[in-house]
């Protein structure tokens, strides 16, 4: 039979597959399905196959289904550095990376990043119900200590590089505005990055590692009795919620500063380090300077922070002296066993089963700050006095002093590599070799070091800050700190210098004529340019380090040319080789004055 050939039971297409007839009487034979088929008109066929292609339909679709998840679910595994690999190619589709220098995802040398336990200060806080209640912002730093007087600063504007961010009380001069026909036409910024956990091996974890194990033997009582159920739980070196608010915050503050300086047909290059907390302390900067969607006004230029490698953001890691020749650890010790001597016996009286060394009780003070940042508040603060307070700043002052600022043989060589990148943008050129820790790669290129921004935003660390402020030469903060006392009145207290968040700002000013050092208008003269230091929102009065700059200058500001003059001897006077790298004895605390070796 061929394929157009009649069959018994119909008709028989083309195609060869044969129509048969849909009958009500599914039980009936094959003979009599045919007959009625031939007695009924119009016939109803179907195909032969109608299930089986229904069949195929419904099996496709689900292989579809399956085959289309796999791949959706697969496609993140797929992105490597940001470009999507072609499983057995090996092909970046995303086009060539980024240099490291402009890399900020993923991270490399981020330090440690251990977070800790999350802040439930809804629950844990506690006030004096009888005493005004004070809305906390975030942090609870109103809070009862013994011998605090109304009027009197707070206890966290005390507390050195450890302090919240606020604004400097002052440096001795008054703030003026920029007089009338007067532009700021540079803005150079140098930030700490914001409040964070403690640094890997510091003392606050070895109590908790002391305290930690202690059994049913230990039996604090009175003020300490909390710690019977207390645990050591924070985390190590990464930002805290605060930390992040204050840079955020910070961006946002400038940028109603000197958001005017941007030209938004620019790409800012902002740079920072390695660290996980200085690259997200620069992240959150931006944000607040420019918006969620900075990246299309900014690259971050990420520069390594580790050992040997050229910073001038991390000065001290390519200093190897910085360390072994720092007195500021031996003033400070000096100092806290003698102002801790009365807490050592007041923690010992509460205690049964450890006995508390000035380590331990100086480690439960620096517990405070770190605990309320991470927090929102701490028991260990209302521990201390507040006396006990402000000798516990000015032991931060000593260490600073003695470690990274003019009582340190290496303060000036420290910081020396940012002066020189400050002074080379003022002067517009770029830097090769300088004798100092800069990346001369990164500084010798227009793309990672350029020269044609009014704005200039960097990240660095409080002791590198100090040492920038020495390099520069500001000898107002060049003051005797003796170990054996707090003078209480003294210019160099670090919890106004580099707290948490703190900022340089550099700007440049220029007039159509010279401004009067009084400030009762301009003088003869033709167009002029001025240096004016803003360190965490209060002018640095320039002519108390720079008599060149005029001591009684009421605005603190600094002409360009002179500014530029007196800087022209800071290397020298720095000595960085010899500083960082000469075979020469250190000195006992006191000694060194000038931030250079003797």
């Amino acid at each position: 039979m061929t394929a157009a050939s009649p069959s018994a039971n119909g008709p028989t297409t083309g195609t060869g597959y044969r129509p048969v007839l849909r009958s009500k009487e599914s039980d009936d034979s094959l003979s009599s399905k045919s007959q009625l088929a031939d007695a009924e008109e119009p016939a109803l066929y179907v195909r032969r196959d109608t299930h089986f292609r229904n069949a195929t339909y419904i099996l496709t679709f689900i292989t579809i289904v399956l085959l289309s998840t796999t791949i959706y679910g697969w496609l993140p595994y797929a992105y490597v550095g940001g470009g999507l690999k072609r499983a057995g190619h090996g092909c970046d589709c995303s086009g060539p990376k980024p240099p490291q220098y402009f890399q900020t995802s993923p991270e490399l040398w981020p330090g440690p990043t251990a977070t800790g336990r999350a802040a439930f200060m809804a629950q844990t806080r506690v006030f004096e119900p009888t005493a005004t209640f004070v809305p906390n912002e975030p942090l609870q730093t109103s809070i009862p200590i013994e011998g605090m007087q109304q009027g009197n600063e707070s206890i966290f504007q005390m507390m050195g590089f450890l302090s919240p961010y606020s604004p400097s009380p002052g440096f001795g001069v008054n703030e003026y505005p920029i007089p009338e026909g007067a532009d700021i036409v540079q803005v150079q910024m140098l930030s700490r990055h914001g409040a964070r956990y403690p640094t890997s091996g510091s003392n606050v974890a070895g109590l908790g590692q002391k305290l930690g194990p202690l059994g049913d033997s230990f039996k604090p009582q009175g003020d300490l009795a909390f710690l019977k159920d207390w645990k050591y739980q924070l985390g190590a070196e990464i930002l805290v919620p605060k930390g992040r608010q204050e840079l955020y915050d910070s961006g946002v503050l400038h940028s109603y500063m000197y958001g005017k300086l941007y030209n938004p047909n620019s790409k800012l290059i902002v740079r920072t380090t390695t660290q996980d907390r200085m690259l997200k302390s620069a992240e959150n900067w931006v944000s607040g300077f420019f918006g969620l969607e900075w990246t299309k006004n900014a690259t971050i230029e990420v520069i390594i922070e580790d050992g040997g490698f050229n910073n001038s953001l991390a000065g001290s890691l390519n200093c190897p002296n910085a360390s072994p020749k720092s007195t500021g650890g031996e003033a400070q010790k000096t100092w806290v066993d003698i102002y801790l001597k009365d807490a050592v016996e007041r923690f010992n009286s509460m205690t049964s089963g450890f006995e508390w060394t000035t380590d331990d009780v100086y480690a439960a003070q620096n517990m405070c700050p770190y605990e309320t940042v991470a927090y929102g508040y701490s028991r260990f603060c209302e521990l201390f006095t507040y006396r006990e307070w402000q000798d516990f700043g000015y032991s931060i002052d000593l260490a600073f002093s003695g470690s990274s600022a003019f009582h340190s043989p290496t303060g000036r060589a420290v910081g020396l590599g940012y002066q020189q990148e400050v002074m080379a943008r003022l002067q517009n050129h770029t830097l090769g070799y300088s004798g100092s820790q800069i990346n001369t790669t990164l500084d010798g290129m227009p793309e990672t070091f350029p020269l044609n921004q009014s704005l200039y935003f960097d990240f660095s660390h409080d002791t590198n800050i100090a040492s920038v402020l020495t390099a520069f030469g500001l000898v107002q903060f060049k003051e005797d700190l003796p170990a054996d006392k707090n003078p209480l009145d003294h210019a160099y207290k670090i919890a106004h210098i580099t707290p948490f968040g703190a900022r340089l700002d550099i700007e440049v000013i220029r007039t159509p004529k010279p401004v009067s050092p009084n400030r009762d208008g301009y003088l003869r003269g033709g167009e002029t340019k001025y240096v004016h230091f803003v360190l965490n929102q209060r002018t640095l009065p320039l002519g108390k380090s720079f008599p060149e700059c005029g001591p009684d200058r009421r605005d603190g500001w600094c002409e360009f040319d002179t500014f530029v003059k007196v800087q022209e001897g800071m290397r020298e006077k720095a000595q960085y080789e010899h500083a960082c790298f000469g075979d020469y004895e250190a000195k006992p605390y006191g000694e060194v004055t000038d931030g250079a070796p003797v």
